[in-house]
């Protein structure tokens, strides 16, 4: 197969890079299982945007202070400058915000932020954003998306990239070459017990970026989510309690009813303070009540909460619900520049997948989908500057023949990630939860 772009993942990040490049390139977008299995649509809470100059410093503070000072600034910068052209982009193809009674765009509050600043539709507002990106792109005559089709390994010769082993759906599998990849292939969920991600997020794109020498920052850095609702079924995928139902009133309790924490401190904090009391109590989850939300505001803005929890058994207009805290987000990566450039020619990553020192060590709340917009529309624009090499007879003689086992070298793409998760560990740099 031969393309001129190659992108790996169909999440936010990958369709609006789609989005922002040439219609005269052809454009070959691959997803591991199917197009809405991606973490993108799951996400509940939100979109930040920068409401005015005002709000500048005190939601760059935010953001700083939520990752512990270690952020990037100019990334910091580039994502809150650039918030308002991405709202207005997605407003354009469509996206719902919600708005008051006036007509205009309503926000929200979540954790460790200064004040209300966050876009909403309902409580999904991943699902909202991104299945009207995807509507967009199915515009698209220059864009061939294939489902269920599995990133094996770049093609690479003297730190290049000249394309991708792939393994298609019917189990084939195949070379692609490309003018430029692009991996956009999301977070690492899949190595951990307690995750709200997919199970088939595994972190491949890292275990194949270490494979070629490819750099990483910060791989260690893992965030855990505070409020998932609480099963004791291995084989669920965690449900997360968004932070925003935290944000609009809810509390915290211990197995007495008793409020234990100020519910706004930032994830990593917050998570600190529920395991303690879980320790305290010697259970394995602690109460959210939801009733000190208006009733109205309650049933508006968590149809889907509310649905998921009474599909569990639980009324939340009449007792608490069982909340755990889970793997939830990555906030380290594949290094990227400014421009989302790896430290590989031809090779950018978008997304959850690469690490461009946004969120430092710990993730501000609602400002992943926003981050991964910014710079996936700063990668497809950077990519049209680049001067691309060509290697014809690499491609032709790439050997297929390692990759007849994909259970086996599934499993030892896992057991990559993991061991260098423990090895940055080992170093002193230990992630905070």
């Amino acid at each position: 197969m031969k393309t001129d772009i190659l992108i790996v993942g169909s999440g936010c990040a990958g369709l609006y890079c789609a989005l922002n490049l040439p219609r005269d390139r052809q454009i070959t977008i691959i997803t591991k299982k199917d197009v809405e299995s991606s973490d993108s649509y799951l996400a509940q809470g939100g979109i930040c945007m920068l409401k005015n100059e005002a709000d500048y410093d005190s939601y760059f503070e935010d953001t700083m202070k939520a990752g512990h000072y270690e952020n990037d600034k100019t990334s910091v910068d580039i994502m809150i400058r650039s918030s308002q052209d991405v709202i207005k982009d997605l407003i354009g193809y469509g996206v719902r915000f919600h708005r008051d009674e006036n007509g205009n765009l309503d926000f929200t509050r979540e954790g460790a932020h200064s004040d209300k600043r966050i876009l909403f539709h309902e409580d999904i507002t991943g699902k909202e954003i991104t299945s009207h990106l995807y509507e967009q792109v199915k515009k698209l005559d220059n864009v061939t998306l294939y489902e269920y089709t599995t990133l094996l390994d770049l093609i690479t010769k003297d730190n290049t990239c000249y394309g991708a082993v792939i393994a298609k759906s019917d189990g084939s599998v195949e070379k692609v070459e490309a003018n430029v990849v692009f991996l956009a292939t999301g977070g690492i969920g899949g190595l951990y017990r307690h995750s709200t991600n997919f199970r088939h997020l595994t972190g491949d794109a890292l275990a194949i970026g270490l494979k070629h020498g490819v750099k990483m920052k910060n791989i260690n850095y893992v965030q855990i989510h505070p409020t998932t609702f609480y099963s004791d079924k291995k084989e669920d995928r965690s449900f997360l309690i968004s932070e925003s139902v935290r944000g609009e009133g809810a509390i915290l309790l211990n197995k007495h009813r008793e409020r234990f924490t100020n519910e706004l401190l930032p994830r990593d904090l917050l998570t600190i303070e529920i395991k303690k009391q879980m320790a305290k109590d010697h259970s394995p989850f602690v109460w959210e009540d939801l009733r000190t939300i208006p009733h109205d505001e309650l049933k508006a803005h968590f149809p889907n909460i509310i649905e998921h929890c009474k599909e569990m058994g639980y009324d939340v207009f009449q007792e608490p619900i069982p909340v755990t805290p889970a793997q939830h987000y990555f906030m380290g990566g594949i290094w990227v520049d400014h421009h989302s450039k790896t430290s590989m020619d031809q090779l950018y990553a978008i997304g959850e997948t690469a690490c461009n020192g946004v969120h430092g060590r710990n993730r501000l709340a609602s400002n992943s989908l926003l981050e991964s917009l910014v710079f996936a529309k700063r990668a497809a624009l950077d990519s049209l500057k680049q001067e691309i090499k060509h290697d014809e007879a690499l491609i032709e003689n790439f050997d297929l023949s390692p990759y007849a086992h994909r259970e086996t070298l599934s499993e030892d793409y896992m057991t990559i990630v993991k061991k260098e998760i423990d090895r940055v560990n080992k170093e002193g740099e230990c992630a905070h939860v």
